[in-house]
């Protein structure tokens, strides 16, 4: 059990484990104007109910929605979201994404998405089918997020840094556009770990940034800190 400062995530039966992807994507997007947000791949729901609490004050207006194909996966999500505050305006759906049908449009459509492609499959078949991108591809991802975004909406996605570079290329030959991206790293003068990209319809210049997860030892940096501060209870 993980214990944040306004909700607890069990992962045991989920596929996708609680890390530090999930919870640095979930406090770096941008949610402004955001209404209608699909999380993609949603695992134990950490992304969603992250989410939720950073919309509280829009708590009439902001519905999150999460779809993931493994079913245990989803059972733990609504188990984890019955504890919390925010059942009215948090739903989850089981089912493929490429399958995934909605009256609405999206203005956010967010991902931790799957990234080993030619690796050896994990044992446990809940397990590749989390990491894998046997269940879902870049192209598939990219292709019915433009189908669900809003003419306005955003992709935003972390990958480790070979996979965002495909991953940008590709979403660009299809009319998505790298607007905001944050390059991580784990020490100082360590090599690129992952890349969060913020993807829309408009081709303006993308506004870099990076942060460093450790400053000195083990200790987070003040940056890194900054950034998770709402969640984390030691902060």
């Amino acid at each position: 059990m993980f214990h944040f400062k306004q909700f607890s995530i069990e992962d045991s039966k989920s596929a996708m484990k609680v890390g530090t992807d999930a919870v640095l994507l979930g406090a770096w997007v941008k949610l402004k104007g955001a209404k209608r947000i699909l999380d993609v791949g949603t695992g134990c729901g950490i992304i969603a109910l992250m989410l939720a609490q950073r919309t509280d004050e829009n708590v009439n207006d902001v519905q999150i929605e999460g779809i993931e194909i493994e079913e245990l996966s989803v059972r733990q999500a609504e188990e984890n979201l019955l504890e919390t505050r925010w059942c009215n305006r948090v739903l989850f759906h089981h089912l493929s994404f490429q399958k995934f049908t909605s009256p609405y449009k999206y203005d956010l459509i967010i991902s931790n998405p799957p990234y080993f492609i030619n690796s050896q499959l994990p044992p446990a078949s809940h397990r590749a089918t989390a990491r894998h991108t046997n269940s879902l591809t870049y192209e598939e991802l990219i292709q019915h997020s433009i189908r669900l975004l809003t003419t306005k909406g955003k992709l935003a996605v972390i990958l480790p840094y070979e996979e965002g570079k495909k991953f940008i290329s590709l979403a660009s030959l299809k009319g998505l556009f790298c607007n905001r991206e944050l390059a991580f790293f784990s020490r100082q003068g360590k090599r690129q770990e992952r890349w969060l990209m913020e993807f829309s319809f408009d081709a303006s210049p993308t506004q870099k940034e990076q942060l460093i997860l450790h400053s000195k030892g083990e200790s987070w940096s003040d940056d890194y800190k900054n950034l998770t501060k709402d969640f984390y209870l030691k902060i």
